[in-house]
């Protein structure tokens, strides 16, 4: 009688193993096992061969096994505010790459800022058994919280750096990065600083934004005008309304900080329609460095924000709780700063 080898036999148990991978690839068990655990010590074309070896024979992790076991999926489930919102790309890609290297998957949905939204969802990914949760926002219902908390599977917070954290954050701080800016306009001579951002309501992002601001002007002696404040919906055509609303209300402003990429991009066009020098009538500030912030003239000064990194230590924060059962990474608050790009608008 032909002799089974040890592939098939694994695979005929349903459950191929290390070493049967390792004679597939043509490579030693240690290195199956260093391109599963630590992949960023092997080389690109070592990890393909060995992956696909992975796939083809249907290995599972040991790790990936043992959540299996616990009725733990290895995906996990992403919220954002806005799935059409570019500023979450880089976020996305820097989670998927970590993931995907330690076989899991990331699902992602829109909450459209509404806590209510994103509570229905959280009960749908926890419904789906996640290994692990990243939510954008910072502000949950209490059922959300509730629930979260009854799961007991480690989520982490990557929007802002709120003050009571559900778990572990990553992330930076939205006031000290609104702040930083404010002083940096005012430091450049500017005086009659407006500012504008998205709707505060259900959006701690925002209402961080604004304290930053607020915070600086007072460090910087100016006195707060609630003509100079403004918020405003999403879209290139809000920030051309905003440029608008505050030169007509407050015609002796001298510089508009936008915190949020495409209302800056609204007000330099509104501005260049207008044929208001920029930043000769007007100087204009972003949040956010994206590619378009570099590109138009003039290219506008922001703030560039660490979104891959986030993402990249996010997945790996989960994981070590997940993979490594880390618990003493709990209340982990992660800050990975920002930094204040100066730019021909101001």
């Amino acid at each position: 009688m032909p002799r089974r080898s040890s592939e098939d036999s694994s695979k005929r148990n349903g459950s191929a193993r290390m070493r049967d991978v390792a004679v597939r690839a043509g490579v030693s068990t240690m290195t199956v096992s260093r391109v599963l655990n630590e992949p960023g010590k092997v080389s690109e074309e070592m990890r393909e061969r060995v992956l696909k070896a992975v796939r083809e024979i249907g290995y599972l992790p040991n790790h990936l096994a043992g959540s299996l076991s616990s009725n733990r999926s290895t995906t996990i489930g992403l919220i954002v505010p806005s799935i059409d919102n570019s500023i979450y790309t880089q976020t996305v890609k820097g989670l998927s790459e970590v993931l995907k290297r330690s076989g899991f998957q990331l699902m992602i949905a829109e909450s459209g800022y509404d806590p209510n939204e994103e509570e229905e969802l959280i009960t749908v990914f926890l419904s789906h058994r996640v290994g692990g949760l990243v939510l954008h926002s910072t502000e949950h219902t209490p059922q959300a919280i509730e629930k979260i908390r009854k799961s007991g599977i480690p989520v982490v917070e990557n929007g802002n750096i709120p003050k009571e954290p559900l778990d572990m954050v990553v992330s930076y701080s939205n006031r000290d990065a609104s702040y930083a800016m404010t002083m940096h306009l005012g430091r450049l001579g500017y005086r009659k600083i407006a500012f504008a951002s998205l709707y505060s309501v259900h959006n701690d992002r925002s209402q961080d934004r604004l304290k930053g601001y607020l915070a600086a002007l007072k460090q910087l002696g100016h006195e707060p005008d609630p003509r100079m404040v403004l918020e405003t919906g999403r879209g290139l055509a809000a920030g051309a309304e905003v440029v608008a609303r505050v030169m007509q209300s407050v015609p002796e402003v001298d510089a508009l900080f936008c915190a949020g990429e495409v209302l800056a991009a609204g007000a330099l066009f509104e501005c260049q329609r207008r044929n208001w020098s920029v930043p000769g009538r007007i100087a204009l500030a972003s949040f956010d460095d994206v590619d378009l912030l570099r590109h138009v003239s003039p290219s506008i000064t922001t703030l560039r924000l660490p979104r891959y990194d986030i993402g990249e230590r996010t997945a790996r924060i989960l994981l070590s709780r997940i993979i490594d059962g880390a618990d003493h990474l709990r209340g982990s608050v992660v800050d990975l700063k920002f930094e204040v790009i100066q730019r021909e608008s101001t």
